[in-house]
This record gives structure tokens, C-alpha cells and sequence, in this order.
């Protein structure tokens, strides 16, 4: 299968959004659990380089990136960006990839998630931030014929702090409730795949011949709790019977994600990881 190179999806990067605006969907149209009473608008700032950056999520979304029917091959994937849980980078580590995903047949969606570790935050990673996370696979679920995908080749990826919310959601399922009057609710949050990009990885992942396949990517100069880690992971996750592809990039550090200017085989990652979902028959239309 071929797939167009990385840098193919900025030649109109400043027209991005250019044929029709994605569409946001809020996790809970009628407010979050645990986001009672929080009404402070949701921040952004841009950095020098033009990243956008939120912050101060109350709200909880995706956005939808959705290839069009001609293209698309039923697989989805809910994007985590990362920013220590206290920020979102939503470019680079979201938007970018979305976008590239679906123009190559898979729906992308970016996930705005509840930050942890934000100044008086009241939200937990592990409660909170998950909840987020699951309840974007089971809001894909409940609308699946409407978003063009497959309820069983429905994936997530996480980068950085995103990853590690990608990793729980890959190794913890929230059960479905069938009489929930909720629609997304009567659906679990099983995934069908998850990918990590540089993630903090959460202590005593549970790992067993069950999970999900995983992709999972870092570069070589990364902080040793990922460069390391992540191998680790990697051999952890095969004695366990699990099914993973690693890859390590030379000379990269942290931080890479999808960029303009990024250069050599790490820009070239998103191809691995749609010729990963290819040979695992994630990409049959």
C-alpha cells in the first residue's frame, strides 16, 4: 500500500481548515462529570512558532478529521496530545496528524482532555483525564455509521502525557451500560489498537496476550525514562504473550510529532504506523 510522504500535507498548511472547519463534538453535550460549577473559559496562547496551545479545559472534545467516503477504510483514531498534563499542544502532537490520517482513509479525532497537573486543578489523570479519554472511544462508538468507521478498528495514540492516557486506555476498559438512557454509555471503551509516541509510560501497566496490539515510538536521545522506557515496555509487553512493533529513532530527542520541518526517518513515522494498521487488516474499506 502507498501512502504520501509526511510533508505532502503542509504544502497548504496555511489553508488547513480551508474546504470546511472540523467538526467539535463536547464529550458530554450537558456538562462533564466532575466539571460542575467550573465555568472559566478555555485558553490559548501561540508560541513564536505558531503552535497552538490550550489550556483550561472544562469542556472535554474531539474534533473530528473524517476522510471522505470515497477514501475511507473504517478505522479511527482518537488523538492525545500531550503538554505534561497541564497544556495541550494541539498542533503538532493533534491537528497535523488528524489531518494527514484523513487523507490517507482514517478519521482522526483530537482529543481536548481535562488537565491534571494545571494550577488548582481538581482533576486526576486516572480518573479524570481517562474518563475523558474513554468516553471519546465510546462517543465514536455510539456514532460509528454516522462517522464512516468500524467499531472494532477504533484506536488511540498519545504523545507525551497524551501517551500515557493512550496506554491506560489500551490496558483498562470501562464497561458498557446497556440500559443507560446515555447512547454513548451503552458502549465500552475497548479498543481495537493503541499507539504510544514518546509517552510517559504509567507504573504497573497491567500487560497480558489479550490487550490490544500496540505501535509504539521514541527517539534514541529522548529523557531515559523513554528512550529506555519504552523499550522496556516493548519486551515487557512481548513476554507477556501482548503484540507490539517498536520503533527507535537515531539522533531524535522529544517532542517530534508531526512538523514541516521535521527531516530523515523520524518525518517518515506516520507511513510506519498506517503500514502497521495495513498489515494488521485495520485498513479494509
Amino acid at each position: 500500500m502507498r501512502f504520501l510522504p509526511v510533508s505532502a500535507l503542509f504544502l497548504a498548511a496555511s489553508c488547513l481548515l480551508s474546504a470546511a472547519d472540523p467538526a467539535v463534538i463536547y464529550l458530554w453535550p450537558n456538562g462533564a462529570p466532575g466539571s460542575e460549577g467550573k465555568t472559566a473559559e478555555e485558553s490559548m496562547r501561540v508560541t513564536p512558532q505558531g503552535e497552538h496551545v490550550v489550556a483550561t479545559v472544562h469542556r472535554p472534545s474531539i474534533t473530528a478529521y473524517l476522510p471522505s467516503k470515497e477514501t475511507a477504510t473504517g478505522a479511527a483514531v482518537v488523538i492525545a496530545p500531550g503538554g505534561g498534563h497541564s497544556e495541550l499542544w494541539m498542533d503538532h502532537e493533534g491537528y497535523n496528524l488528524a489531518k494527514w490520517l484523513s487523507d490517507h482513509g482514517v478519521a482522526g479525532f483530537v482529543l481536548k482532555y481535562r488537565l491534571a497537573r494545571q494550577k488548582e486543578s481538581t482533576y486526576t489523570i486516572e480518573d479524570t483525564s481517562l474518563a475523558d479519554t474513554q468516553r471519546a472511544v465510546k462517543v465514536i462508538k455510539s456514532r460509528a455509521a454516522e462517522f464512516g468507521v468500524d467499531p472494532g478498528r477504533i484506536g488511540v495514540m498519545g504523545f507525551s502525557a497524551g501517551g500515557e492516557l493512550a496506554a491506560l486506555a489500551g490496558s483498562h476498559v470501562s464497561e458498557g451500560k446497556p440500559d443507560s438512557t446515555d447512547a454513548a454509555e451503552r458502549f465500552d471503551s475497548k479498543v481495537g489498537f493503541f499507539a504510544l509516541i514518546y509517552p510517559a509510560i504509567p507504573k504497573d501497566m497491567p500487560l497480558s496476550r489479550d490487550m490490544p496490539p500496540a505501535f509504539l515510538a521514541c527517539g534514541e536521545n529522548d529523557r531515559q525514562n523513554i528512550s529506555q522506557g519504552l523499550p522496556e515496555l516493548y519486551v515487557a509487553m512481548k513476554k507477556a504473550g501482548a503484540q507490539a512493533e517498536l520503533h527507535v529513532y537515531t539522533k531524535v530527542g522529544h517532542g517530534f510529532g508531526v512538523r514541516p520541518t521535521t527531516k530523515g526517518p523520524v518525518g517518515q513515522w506516520p507511513q510506519r504506523f498506517l503500514e502497521w494498521l495495513d498489515s494488521r487488516a485495520m485498513l479494509k474499506p
